[in-house]
């Protein structure tokens, strides 16, 4: 059986515009589509039996608003839904694992009917081992696409760029081929997007010296950059692949790079930290402040 594509969707305008997303993504991968909505349960008591049953009818409507929502924007489209009971984390991470991919909502409700608060699809972020995608409220299908040749919005034109951000200092196979991937579908052109820092005196290790110039420096990250892709554009000959190296801060590089593209690739590296598993500083920087689609890839 193939692995299926996942929305988590609580009725918000994000988990939606969510649900449509993840559709659209079925169909280019040729995968089946699960809505899934998280409750909480509570204890066999009386109230708590009421609380669930309450819980089962909200979450029917919402699954049947997610469908039909689904269905206008895929006709072909015959999602499976289904309740699974929280915290919500738990569960969405625990589908996660069999998934082609987990799409969600961005932000979400908050209170008795939501989920899918920041701190859920953050957590769920921090600790998936599959590719989640993020979704803000109002991303259409039109919004993937490039406009029409009078400016106006259309799905008849190709699509917009995928933008892949690299880490050079930290590759991951995972990450990159997700990046193509995502252009194949899509028959869209790549855009490769690597960020570099000079070392200040306080960065340099014992003996070292900062001796070259930020030019050199360029030309050595660009050269490293294009030899790392050699291999990726031979696996994929018919995705077109643009490269740039720049220097300044990853999460404005990628910011900046993100202005009009269809999707934004990002890795995740999986590493328990003191205080738990949690978001770098990049990541957490795209996921609140990059308007497209965000897909978050783990790797070890």
């Amino acid at each position: 059986m193939f692995a299926s594509v996942i929305a988590g969707v609580d009725g918000s305008a994000e988990s939606l515009a969510a649900a449509e997303w993840a559709a659209r993504e079925a169909e280019r991968r040729d995968r089946p589509l699960r809505l899934m909505h998280a409750w909480n349960w509570h204890p066999r008591e009386v109230d708590g039996e009421s609380a669930n049953a309450v819980q089962r009818h909200l979450a029917r409507r919402v699954l049947r608003r997610a469908e039909e929502r689904v269905r206008r924007a895929c006709p072909g489209m015959r999602p499976h839904d289904e309740q699974v009971e929280g915290p919500a984390t738990a569960a969405l991470l625990h589908a996660a694992e069999q998934a082609d991919l987990l799409v969600l909502g961005s932000r979400g409700l908050s209170g008795f009917t939501g989920f899918l608060v920041g701190s859920v699809a953050l957590g769920v972020v921090a600790r998936a081992t599959r590719p989640v995608v993020l979704v803000r409220a109002g991303e259409e299908a039109e919004d993937e696409h490039l406009p029409a040749d009078d400016g106006s919005a259309s799905t008849r034109t190709g699509y917009r760029d995928v933008v892949l951000g690299l880490d050079l200092g930290d590759l991951c196979d995972e990450v990159i081929e997700f990046g193509f991937e995502a252009a194949r579908l899509r028959r869209a052109r790549l855009r490769v997007v690597h960020a570099w820092q000079a070392p200040s005196p306080l960065s340099l290790g014992p003996g070292e010296v900062g001796m070259a110039g930020d030019s050199q420096r360029a030309q050595e990250w660009q050269g490293f950059l294009s030899a790392v892709l050699q291999l990726w554009r031979d696996k994929y000959p018919d995705v077109e692949v643009v490269e740039s190296v720049s220097e300044g801060k990853a999460s404005t590089t990628l910011i900046r790079a993100a202005s009009g593209a269809g999707l934004l690739v990002v890795g995740h590296r999986l590493a328990e930290r003191p205080v738990g598993p949690r978001t770098g500083p990049v990541t957490h920087a795209v996921i609140h402040h990059v308007g497209c689609p965000v897909a978050v890839v783990p790797h070890e």
